[in-house]
């Protein structure tokens, strides 16, 4: 699997090797919405919160004698059904929204991602930008002859999330070049995630060969040699039996005999 790579004016420059195992895999929806939605739950934040009868301020006298007024009784002013009393099972800002995430199925959504962006023609490699110094002016032109290639066109016409860059070394160059750009997210590519790309239309690795190298030693992972020590059997001696001197008797009576 073989794709083209692109200079910053939109030329192209090469081309690089795809791993199959990164870009080539099946579309799995449910593995991707259960990643997902666990990543986007981990993020959340418990803001709301309600306080209960117990925790609003005042209500501690009984509003008015529990017989002979022909109201209904009442303990307190601070009941869930009075006005300005507490609220029953409301939000509570101790609600813990995290969920666990496996490394391997947190990676196998990420390149399922990127497999399916890439079958849709949304993923671009560019060779690099070459900027030495802060310049959002360059940093537009660049985008603007990338958009010239077939099917990009959307990295200037798209208003916002159009495109997710990754770099493989973010230079400062680069970020304050990108930072004005609105409809632009720049990155680390080891700072990669499914939520991300699935925020944004295209994803461009900057530095192809260095960033599918990253991925490529993600996939594979690292593998952790167990080392099993088994420890030695211990053999029990059981100790001689003790002869009491009954039976001794009796041995000694049957050899008589």
């Amino acid at each position: 699997m073989e794709t083209k790579i692109y200079n910053e004016n939109g030329k192209e420059a090469g081309s690089i090797a795809l791993p199959e195992a990164i870009f080539g895999l099946p579309w799995n929806g449910d593995l991707v919405h259960q990643t997902v939605t666990a990543l986007l739950s981990n993020k959340r934040d418990s803001i709301a919160h309600t306080k209960t009868r117990g925790e609003v301020s005042g209500g501690g006298k009984k509003p008015w004698k529990q017989k002979g007024t022909g109201r209904a009784r009442h303990g307190s002013t601070r009941s869930p059904i009075w006005v300005g009393g507490g609220v029953a099972h409301g939000p509570r800002n101790e609600k813990n929204y995290s969920r666990k995430v496996n490394k391997k199925t947190k990676v196998k959504a990420l390149f399922t991602i990127l497999s399916k962006k890439f079958k849709d023609g949304e993923v671009l490699f560019v060779q690099n930008f070459g900027m030495t110094e802060p310049k959002t002016v360059v940093a537009l032109k660049s985008l603007t002859a990338l958009s010239t290639i077939r099917g990009f066109g959307g990295l200037t016409a798209k208003k916002n999330n159009a495109a997710y860059i990754a770099v493989s070394e973010p230079t400062t160059a680069i970020v304050k070049s990108f930072s004005n750009i609105n409809n632009i997210t720049l990155d680390a590519v080891r700072n990669i995630d499914p939520v991300s790309i699935l925020n944004h239309k295209y994803v461009v690795f900057v530095n192809p060969e260095a960033s599918v190298a990253f991925l490529n030693h993600k996939s594979e992972g690292r593998k952790k040699v167990s080392v099993v020590t088994t420890a030695p059997k211990v053999v029990k001696v059981s100790a001689p039996k003790k002869v009491t001197a009954p039976k001794v008797k009796k041995q000694i009576n049957k050899l008589a005999k």
